[in-house]
């Protein structure tokens, strides 16, 4: 009898042998290095493509008179703000860059991220004017200008803030102003929610008549612009930003506005809808932009929309970091929800730090870590690089905490994970193709 040799089975090529497997003293290298190489989804900022031209911001003078820095101006120069706005932007900047960088140290966080952008640029944060970043600047064409932005920030591509009831921008739009492939329009609806009789003004001189009273004529028209708007612009999510006093549901116009307009528009075209809650606009008037401020808000107004409105998605981002920790455990509840970023006065390191820890604790990688929110194109570079130190020093922590637990990681599984925070959560709760 002729005796056989079975082959012996081959190796299953999808797994990965054990020395694969990352030990303690090699996780913090492999999540930097992957955290750093993955491209990031921007998912709420406030630029605009090139082609609409006064919209778009960008270069040393914008950057350097940010409302951040001019409100942080006052604190370190005798000058006076009635003189201060008197000044043109060019006088404005150089005031700030010889007052917060020549004559002291950039500690803080604004100062920190001009620092870094210049110095991704290849331009000297030491210099003692501006003259050769202005130069630099000068010479960039605005479209090269956009993708060499978005190379250093490791963006792959931004959502805009696209505020349909400013007669400016919407000219940009009416006029078929060439549109960015990587730059992808939010409808902004702040207008239609915080001030009725404003919106119901611009409805009816845009050819949509409304009434101050939201009766089902004036909820028709608002319906049909929004219907307009949204085949026109494509946006991945509606938004707005509210105030502290916010509440849900209440005898406002708001709330209204909410059931009759907004919720419906966003089930029908299966958009969701994105509500920053928590500002309290001109505690300083006299500052202009840089006078607004922070409230406590009421995170269970958010859980009775996601309850009350299961076929609804919303995205939420709050402003106090004392209301973080309710937002997570809100997010537990509502697989409808999905808490994005750290915005506004959150974006401080320190504060990322812990509510990035503080998510990842409690709702796995089921989160957006952050956005940029930046308004000046060149903000991106600082605001993704400096949060990317900080997310992937809370990743680190995280993976070996596992470790200490009996779990073997790979770093296959740091990809998957800093993909889907980066990249996928949001590409799958906006409908976006992954």
């Amino acid at each position: 009898m002729t005796e056989t040799t079975q082959a012996p089975p081959k190796p299953d090529e999808s797994k990965k042998p054990d020395e694969q497997h990352l030990e303690d003293k090699d996780v913090a290298r492999e999540v930097e290095r992957i955290v750093r190489e993955t491209p990031v989804f921007d998912v709420h900022t406030h630029q605009y493509p090139p082609s609409f031209r006064k919209l778009f911001s960008a270069g040393i003078d914008d950057l350097v008179t940010y409302h951040y820095l001019i409100a942080e101006l006052f604190r370190s120069s005798a000058v006076g703000v009635d003189a201060f706005w008197s000044m043109s932007k060019p006088e404005q900047a150089d005031l700030i860059w010889d007052t917060l960088f020549v004559r002291n140290t950039p500690l803080s966080e604004a100062c920190r991220g001009v620092v870094c952008v210049m110095s991704a640029y290849g331009l000297d944060p030491h210099a003692p004017d501006l003259k050769a970043a202005r130069e630099f600047f000068e010479f960039i064409e605005p479209n090269d200008h956009l993708e060499q932005a978005m190379r250093l920030a490791g963006v792959s591509d931004m959502v805009m803030t696209n505020d349909v009831f400013n007669p400016e921008e919407a000219a940009y739009w009416e006029s078929g102003a060439a549109r960015h492939p990587k730059l992808h329009a939010a409808l902004r609806m702040d207008p239609l929610l915080n001030s009725w009789e404003q919106a119901s003004e611009t409805l009816s001189r845009r050819g949509y008549q409304a009434t101050r009273d939201i009766d089902d004529s004036a909820v028709s028209s608002a319906r049909r612009f929004l219907d307009d708007w949204i085949e026109r612009m494509k946006p991945l999510y509606m938004a707005v930003s509210l105030p502290a006093e916010f509440r849900y549901p209440d005898d406002s116009a708001r709330t209204k506005v909410m059931q009759d307009i907004v919720l419906p528009t966003g089930r029908e075209h299966n958009l969701p809808f994105a509500l920053m809650v928590g500002v309290r606009r001109a505690a300083n008037p006299t500052l202009r932009d840089a006078g607004d401020s922070v409230g406590y808000a009421d995170v269970s107004s958010i859980g009775r929309l996601c309850r009350e409105n299961p076929d609804n998605r919303f995205l939420a981002s709050i402003l106090s970091r004392e209301n973080q920790h309710e937002l997570c455990v809100t997010s537990r509840k509502f697989a409808n929800l999905m808490p994005f970023g750290c915005w506004w006065f959150l974006n401080n390191p320190s504060i990322i730090r812990e509510i990035t820890d503080e998510r990842l604790e409690m709702l796995g990688a089921t989160f957006i870590p952050q956005h940029s929110d930046a308004r000046i194109l060149d903000q991106i570079i600082y605001k993704w690089q400096h949060s990317r130190y900080t997310i992937a020093a809370s990743l680190t922590d995280s993976y070996r905490a596992l470790l200490r637990d009996g779990w073997r990681l790979t770093s296959d599984q740091i990809e998957s994970d800093v993909t889907r925070l980066f990249q996928n959560n949001f590409r799958r709760f906006a409908g976006v193709a992954v």
